[in-house]
């Protein structure tokens, strides 16, 4: 071999091994390599691009680097490649720098990669060598991080402790809630935070469930810096190293006080009354379910008094709700100052009171008369004066007593017990107490099966309509009150005093007196039939809850229309108390109704101890005297003068009035001498039925119509 050769022969060894220790370069080096010419098609690539991206060696040569890459980014890649190619530096670049990019795998799925980019030349060529390295899990980890730096700084207070509890870390919320600094309490343990409210089995049970569980949440009263103790709602978590082993703890907790603060005052409106701060009737049958099961327990009496106030109604009304206020405020001060500690005072609403008397004694006799010694005790306190607006008022109250022993008898039947009591202390002259008897029992049953009839009454139409006449003051007929009769199948005929209260507390006065009001306009249009009755004017009695019945106008609208009644032959009336409810709902309906030509009355004027301040607001055709004051005309005086005042205010005011209840020539006669033209009683006939009445007043001469 010459010399040449063996140059020849040693050069061709050295490419040999050159190549060979390039290719184990490529293919040992940790990256992923890729060359490609300046068409960007793939001419070489080491295994770890293979095992990277999913591809056989057949399946990569020769095809575009686009190739890997997802389809919205090859537009911006083919721009930059040409771009990159033109330039005139050399430098490790990919489109500038090392870019963290997205590729594309063989199955579509789709990772995080590091690309670099290099020029290389050979034998005069371009070339394009890129180095990819697969960081999918790194930008996880990074990812994640970021977000755990995020929720660390959130508005939740979070700090974190090595694992013997010493604190390492706290965030910006953290010392907000605490008011301590990050140097104040790193290397600290969490308990500088405790407030002392709770015990050491507290916090035992709490670090007993985060090592069992390795999490604890709930509520705990912990201290800030000022010394404030406040509640927070905190989750204590444990961190566990890759052994298994606690690491740290990491608390996230938030101050509750305005939650607190809320859930009080729910709690305050939804258990207490908000104008004296007694328990209401809801926290008052907590109360006494727990009284009836102690009092089991114990063998001993409780009781339970339901109070009224005799007279607040007039007070109230008087001097105004402001002053009611006060009222109603000093009564629950005093019944709360009287009584021991372990009895409860509660306000139902309006000016009713109850009070459970705890375990009195075991004897029932004895029970009984302790009872009452603090019942007459409470009496007595309760009719001392109050000071209003700088006068004397005095306002007492009835009660009702009922005595129970364990839990023999329901909470519903206590309080009607009780209820029943204190209206029959009202009924025996007020100012006095009742307890609760099987008499009262069989009166409330009476009640009950009264009302259960009521309800057979109206769908077997066993009502019956009345008619008493009203007259001028020569006597003559100029108009009738309807008045409602129960023709009993077995009771006979009862009275209205006796049936309509009960319809008024059982909501049933609302379908009786739209029957009571369907069968007026159709007897009034029976009449406007004769010549000789068209000019009557029927009264209808309408109670509060049918007037302020939402549809009430609409219907009372309908019924004319539907019997074709002159409406300016239509009177309803309405009781002077109707306006102490909703005063503006109730002047509303009124307009709406005068509107019709349908005139108004009220009725028992001059019981309401009030009348003028709302006479004057009320649109009220005819005022009419309460029968009360008619009855001691020429014996007293006192309402001989309110008769007198009565008829002046009518005349004032530009409204009829209608006198009740004449009974003798003599009322007849002072009532015409006091001003009075209109009248109503015994004297000019009893209630009688629309036949009755048409037949006797045909029979009635003209010339006294």
């Amino acid at each position: 071999m010459t010399s040449q050769e063996q140059k020849v022969a040693t050069l061709y060894e050295e490419l040999k091994r050159s190549e060979v220790y390039a290719n184990h370069i490529i293919e040992s080096t940790p990256q992923g390599i890729i060359v490609a010419d300046t068409n960007g098609q793939i001419v070489r690539v080491n295994k770890i691009v293979l095992l990277m991206f999913g591809y056989d060696e057949d399946e990569i040569l020769g095809q575009s680097v686009e190739l890997l890459m997802p389809e919205k980014f090859i537009p911006d890649h083919r721009i930059n490649y040409v771009n990159y190619l033109n330039r005139k530096d050399s430098k490790p670049r990919i489109m500038g720098e090392n870019h963290n990019l997205t590729a594309r795998c063989k199955d579509g799925s789709e990772i995080a990669v590091e690309i670099g980019i290099s020029p290389m030349r050979l034998d005069d060529k371009r070339y394009v060598v890129a180095t990819i390295a697969d960081i999918t899990e790194r930008s996880a980890i990074e990812q994640e991080l970021q977000i755990a730096a995020t929720a660390f700084d959130s508005h939740e207070a979070m700090l974190v402790t090595d694992s013997q509890g010493d604190i390492l870390r706290v965030n910006d919320a953290f010392t907000k809630v605490t008011g301590y600094s990050r140097e104040e309490v790193i290397g600290k343990n969490p308990n500088i935070l405790q407030s002392g409210r709770h015990s050491a089995d507290f916090y035992h049970d709490m670090w007993e469930r985060i090592n069992q569980d390795g999490c604890w949440q709930g509520e705990i009263w912990d201290r800030r810096k000022n010394g404030e103790v406040y509640p927070k709602w905190a989750t204590i978590t444990s961190v566990s190293d890759k052994n298994g082993q606690v690491s740290n703890y990491v608390s996230i907790f938030s101050d509750i006080s305005s939650v607190k603060k809320a859930q009080d005052q729910i709690l305050e409106l939804a258990y207490y009354d908000p104008l004296t701060g007694l328990p209401n009737r809801r926290r008052l049958v907590e109360y006494l379910e727990r009284a009836m099961v102690e009092s089991k327990r114990s063998n001993m009496f409780g009781a339970l008094m339901f109070i009224d106030l005799d007279n607040f109604k007039i007070i109230n009304d008087t001097l105004g709700h402001e002053q009611g206020d006060v009222l109603l405020k000093e009564v629950a001060n005093r019944l709360t100052t009287a009584l021991r500690e372990v009895d409860i005072v509660a306000r139902l609403g309006g000016d009713e009171f109850v009070v459970i008397l705890h375990e009195l004694e075991s004897d029932g006799n004895r029970a009984m008369q302790y009872a009452r010694h603090i019942g007459e005790n409470l009496i007595r306190i309760l009719a001392k004066p109050h000071i209003l607006e700088g006068r004397s008022y005095v306002c007492t109250g009835s009660l009702g007593i009922t005595m129970y022993y364990g839990n023999e008898v329901s909470i519903d039947e206590i309080f009607r017990s009780s209820d029943v009591a204190m209206y029959e202390a009202k009924k025996r002259g007020r100012n006095s107490l009742r307890f609760f008897d099987p008499e009262m029992q069989a009166s409330l049953e009476k009640r009950s099966q009264m009302e259960s009839d009521l309800r057979i009454a109206l769908k077997k139409k066993q009502f019956v309509l009345y008619f008493q006449k009203q007259v001028d003051n020569e006597g003559r007929i100029i108009g009738m009150e309807a008045l409602v009769r129960w023709a009993h199948p077995e009771r006979g005929m009862i009275s209205p005093s006796e049936f309509i209260p009960v319809c008024e507390d059982s909501g049933l006065i609302v379908p009786v007196g739209h029957w009571i009001l369907t069968e007026s306009c159709r007897t009034l249009s029976q009449w406007q039939q004769h010549d000789s009755m068209k000019h009557l004017k029927l009264a209808v009695n309408i109670s509060i809850k049918e007037f302020m019945q939402d549809d009430f106008v609409s219907q009372v609208n309908l019924l004319v229309d539907e019997y074709g009644v002159h409406s300016d032959r239509l009177e309803l009336e309405i009781t002077e108390s109707m306006a102490h409810d909703d005063l503006d709902t109730l002047i509303e309906k009124m307009h709406q109704l005068k509107k019709t030509g349908i005139s108004i009355a009220m009725d028992d004027f001059g019981t309401g101890y009030s009348s003028l301040s709302y006479l004057k607001k009320l649109p009220v055709d005819i005022i009419k005297i309460d029968r009360s004051f008619v009855d001691d005309l020429g014996v007293n005086a006192n309402n001989e003068s309110i008769v007198k005042t009565i008829a002046k205010v009518g005349e004032s005011f530009g409204m009829d009035v209608l006198a009740e209840g004449v009974e003798t020539e003599e009322q007849f006669r002072l009532l015409i001498e006091y001003g009075y033209k209109q009248f109503q009683g015994y004297y000019f006939g009893k209630p009688m039925t629309a036949d009755k009445f048409e037949e006797e007043f045909q029979s009635i001469p003209r010339r006294e119509k």
